[in-house]
């Protein structure tokens, strides 16, 4: 069953692109990472790697990779997550490197923007961006492919509540 508080988190959360200057407290990046460690993965394989990124220049060239996704750049830190398909692989063979290793990595990102949220901070998912130049910017590890960044911050913008479409039109019930 899902506490209210996370309830209440999952329900007020935002995509955020415009951040405060205030650094993000080293404690509160320690919870946002023990999330992503915590978060399931098939067969516990837990197929990922985060990269910290606080680096102005490295954030500017993560912004050019994201299509001039400027936001990047503004952002105290961005958490690169970056999935290990070769772990997922060497147990489930080619499900797993191409399913299970970025089910189990979008878990991960998806605890840490929700105790980012929690901690009173902001983020958002970016998925759109060159892989190529995100892996050369960084000098990722050839088994490593990106998956999503997280700008994290204090935000500098309340954020929209965007419409969902109804239950009705998402949800079919098998009785």
């Amino acid at each position: 069953m899902v506490s209210k508080g996370a309830f209440e988190v999952i329900l007020n959360r935002r995509s955020i692109r415009s951040f405060k200057g205030d650094p993000v407290p080293d404690e509160f990046l320690q919870k946002i990472l023990i999330a992503a460690q915590m978060a399931p993965s098939a067969g516990n394989r837990q197929p990922w790697h985060f990269f910290v990124v606080r680096n102005q220049e490295l954030k500017d060239r993560l912004a050019v990779a994201a299509f001039g996704q400027d936001f990047l750049s503004q952002a105290p830190i961005v958490i690169v997550v970056c999935a290990d398909p070769e772990r997922s692989e060497s147990r489930y063979g080619e499900r797993g490197r191409s399913l299970y290793s970025i089910q189990d990595t979008a878990s991960a990102v998806m605890n840490m923007w929700i105790t980012a949220v929690e901690l009173g901070l902001a983020s958002c998912w970016v998925g759109a961006f060159d892989e190529a130049k995100v892996r050369d910017s960084l000098s990722l590890p050839s088994q490593l492919r990106p998956v999503a960044m997280l700008p994290i911050g204090f935000p500098g913008e309340r954020g929209v509540k965007t419409p969902r479409r109804p239950l009705e039109e998402i949800v079919t019930f098998l009785d």
